[in-house]
């Protein structure tokens, strides 16, 4: 048979793939259909579930109902919630306000962390004004929308060089007085959660160690995570990425009471890219080399596509 892992060696794949993948276990991950993966494994929280979506449409509601109804049950218990939030996917953003704003919820017990930001290799952030920030994104999407029920300004935090460091801190006082932290994301192509890339495990002589990290300045990003995002967020415009990013580390996301989790990768005419990524974070098992395959270890939703639970086979149609 002629495929990927019959022919890497000895190509420029070979030292392009992070040296800690295990892609035949990768590719038994692969996902045969809606049911396949929401069969549970015994790695899985017991209060972590996988949910379908037939469409973009419902995935965003879904996903918005999803963080509206943690902001209001919060606020109902009188309890603070933390949140580490994603810039992409992004769709959620627009029903989430639609639902705080139908039941008039305020949002001042909540406090916002972005969750990473394009940086150049020493930290230094874009602008706030810049369009390509994830600060002028999400205030354009959640926090500016949000109107008079939105998120206090002084409780908004960006991974700046400055303020990113500070995160731990911020968070560990909110959760010590009894704040809630949840944090929201998406699934990156090379299995990232954040910017937090697979080839970070390399420098860690164990897992605990890698756990313990809760964010890194100017972060060298995997070729893979720049290709993805200049598809999905630059119009297939490489030159626009940036090589590096400041991001939070499973120091602080893999504290969360509760994740939401959202894969919406699929791109129509039978092309997606986040199939893969979403069977082995459901089925690979915790494995540093691969970020996202701890969180189903913890509570949660994570909302996928029902195309991306394949099967992945070749469709030249």
């Amino acid at each position: 048979m002629v495929d990927f892992l019959r022919t890497y060696k000895g190509t420029l794949s070979e030292n392009f793939i992070p040296a800690g993948w295990d892609l035949e276990r990768m590719d038994k991950c692969c996902l045969n259909g809606v049911e396949d993966a929401l069969k549970r494994q015994d790695h899985w929280h017991p209060d972590f579930s996988p949910v379908p979506c037939d469409s973009v449409e419902d995935f965003n509601v879904m996903l918005g109902h999803e963080i509206a109804s943690e902001i209001r049950r919060t606020r109902d218990e009188g309890r603070k919630l933390v949140f580490i939030l994603p810039v992409g996917p992004m769709g959620m953003y627009r029903w989430a306000v639609y639902f705080l704003k139908e039941w008039n919820v305020s949002c001042a017990h909540v406090y916002g962390f972005t969750m990473d930001e394009w940086s150049d290799g020493e930290g230094n952030t874009l602008d706030s004004s810049n369009t390509g920030s994830f600060e002028y994104a999400l205030t354009g999407a959640f926090y500016g929308p949000l109107g008079e029920l939105t998120v206090p300004v002084d409780n908004r935090n960006f991974a700046t060089k400055q303020n990113l460091p500070t995160y731990a801190e911020k968070i560990a006082a909110l959760k010590k007085d009894g704040a809630k932290l949840v944090t929201v994301f998406g699934i990156g192509r090379c299995f990232h959660i954040a910017f937090w890339e697979p080839h970070f495990a390399e420098e860690f002589d164990s897992a605990d160690e890698w756990k313990k990290q809760t964010h890194r300045i100017a972060a060298k990003l995997h070729p893979l995570t720049i290709e993805q995002n200049a598809i999905t967020s630059f119009k297939s415009r490489t030159t626009l990425v940036s090589c590096n990013a400041n991001t939070v580390g499973p120091g602080l996301f893999l504290q969360s009471d509760r994740i939401i989790g959202g894969a919406d990768g699929y791109m129509g005419r039978g092309m997606q890219w986040q199939g893969l990524s979403l069977g082995v974070t459901l089925r690979y098992k915790p494995d540093i080399w691969v970020t996202s395959s701890f969180m189903p270890t913890l509570p949660g939703k994570l909302f996928f596509l029902k195309e991306l639970a394949g099967p992945l086979e070749a469709d030249c149609n």
